[in-house]
């Protein structure tokens, strides 16, 4: 399992990922989940994965076979946009499917996977996607401000009650660990190395990328700064004096 979050905001985009694929007693598996394709000062792209290792991994190979092939369906340094982007990620996740899929489903894999697009191009704006498995996207617009694939259910509730289009960058970063460090906490399945990386708009390039590992001081200080808050939060809230028991 995994756990991944792309954040829209006015100032730029926050993107944030584990790197856990599988839990046991005896056996924990890492992977990155953060892929970046640029070409500073024309365009950026990050993409987040969740699902089937093989299938995710495949995927991302072979958009990166495809570059600079100049074939605009594919090439993601060849598309004219955003919306372009969206639909050569499709096509990779639909080719893979193509080539793999009967084979793993004759063996009862589960072959399925999801992406986070995130990018912009000279000229154009800012925009956030989620990939389906099937290569359909949507795209965040209006209310929507974040897009979360894998384990989502734990880290939602406090993504919903901050997050909000005019949320400073930092604030985002700090938003997203907060929901990471919750996920973990009910999932061993979610684990770091956590991946962070914030993009300002309009600067087309990686403005900031970081790894954080279990022991990362900023980790451990949300961790118990958050904890403690909760703690601190329930206890002040009173009970109903009408109750009697």
């Amino acid at each position: 399992m995994t756990y991944c979050i792309g954040i829209l905001l006015d100032e730029g985009v926050v993107l944030a990922s584990d790197s856990r694929t599988n839990a046991g007693i005896d056996r924990v598996s890492t992977f990155r989940k953060m892929f970046t394709f640029e070409k500073p000062g024309d365009r950026f792209f990050a993409l987040l994965t969740a699902g089937n290792l093989s299938l995710t991994q495949g995927v991302i190979s072979l958009l990166t076979e495809w570059l600079n092939n100049e074939n605009p369906e594919q090439d993601l340094f060849a598309v004219g946009s955003m919306f372009g982007a969206a639909r050569a990620v499709g096509t990779a996740l639909r080719e893979i499917h193509k080539i793999d899929g009967g084979y793993l489903q004759q063996h009862e894999v589960d072959f399925s996977g999801s992406f986070i697009l995130a990018g912009q191009l000279k000229g154009g704006q800012l925009r956030l996607f989620m990939v389906y498995d099937a290569g359909n996207f949507i795209e965040a617009m209006g209310d929507t401000t974040y897009f979360q694939i894998g384990e989502v259910k734990y880290g939602k509730p406090i993504l919903d009650r901050i997050i909000q289009r005019d949320t400073s960058l930092s604030d985002a970063a700090k938003c997203a660990l907060i929901s990471f460090d919750s996920t973990m906490r009910s999932n061993v399945s979610v684990g770091p190395p956590l991946d962070l990386l914030i993009y300002r708009r309009n600067s087309l390039k990686k403005d900031f990328t970081i790894r954080l590992e279990d022991d990362d001081p900023y980790l451990q200080a949300i961790r118990d700064g958050w904890g403690g808050a909760i703690h601190k939060a329930f206890h002040e809230i009173i009970h109903d004096p009408g109750w009697t028991f």
